[in-house]
């Protein structure tokens, strides 16, 4: 009896001693540090630098004013050409939130014009019977003042996709437009006419304006970004040109010439500083 107490203390013990051996091996709790990850939220400021790499506009038309009858006959250019040009732009915006941005831009943006036009009426002074074919050319100067919005469509590899819309106002201002006209023979023969040329003062007129934008950002450094992007821009069309001083020495009054409206097509890149 006390062989079989002794041996059963043998054994308690060494499970006991067991019990400690493997409860030693459990590792130890490792409590990992809470990590607080602050959303995008703050003001930012911004520079753009754009080029048109198409620009159209359509429906071009004018009132020419017959002094004789004053008559008003419309008319409409054949064709218009605009040149490629620059654009600059500064903002102020804020950021709301991973995915909502909204800021307000200036840009300015400038442009040369050619159009053509034939008429079966004679240039000035010329005879009865005769056409005319004139070239017209002109420039520019616009400033847009836009409220914008924007998606950011998440972040991967540091690369930011986004689309936009814009909402806002052109001030359009165009220079003197210089015309020279040809004679074109008809029913009567021009017999050498000289050509004659016609200068019409500009016009200066605020339009409403729309944009959509599509781009990607990039952030090179802490709070900065580049961003390359695409946007499509239209103006309403509005005044162009009044009527040369002969035309208003003659009687004519009001505006003669009307733009159609310009859509715009442009590749843009930017640099955005961001405060948080």
């Amino acid at each position: 009896m006390i062989r079989f107490d002794a041996l059963a203390l043998a054994v308690l013990m060494a499970s006991a001693s067991t019990g400690v051996v493997l409860a030693g091996d459990t590792p130890p709790e490792i409590k990992m540090p809470e990590v607080s990850v602050e959303a995008a939220k703050g003001w930012y400021v911004r520079g753009d630098m754009g080029y048109a790499v198409n620009a159209s506009r359509s429906d071009t038309k004018f009132h020419a004013y017959d002094p004789a009858s004053g008559d008003y006959t419309p008319g409409r250019f054949d064709s218009n050409r605009f040149g490629g040009d620059f654009s600059g732009g500064l903002g102020v915006g804020y950021q709301f939130n991973d995915l909502f941005r909204a800021d307000v831009t200036g840009d300015f943006f400038a442009g040369d014009y050619s159009g053509r036009l034939s008429t079966d009426f004679p240039c000035a002074g010329g005879a009865s019977g005769t056409g005319c074919s004139a070239k017209a050319r002109s420039s520019f100067r616009a400033g847009s003042l836009m409220v914008n919005g924007y998606v950011d469509l998440g972040t991967l590899a540091g690369f930011t996709p986004y689309v936009g819309a814009g909402l806002g106002a052109t001030r359009v201002s165009w220079s003197n437009v210089n015309a020279i006209g040809s004679c074109v023979d008809g029913m009567s023969g021009c017999g050498g006419a000289a050509a004659v040329s016609a200068r019409y003062p500009g016009d200066s007129d605020w339009r409403m304006t729309y944009a959509l934008m599509a781009g990607v950002a990039y952030e090179v450094a802490p709070n900065i970004k580049v961003d390359l992007g695409y946007r499509f821009s239209h103006v309403a069309g509005g005044d162009m040109f009044g009527y040369s001083a002969a035309d208003s020495a003659a009687g004519a009054g009001g505006t003669m010439g009307r733009d159609g409206a310009l859509s715009r097509h442009e590749i843009r890149v930017g640099l955005r500083i961001t405060t948080w």
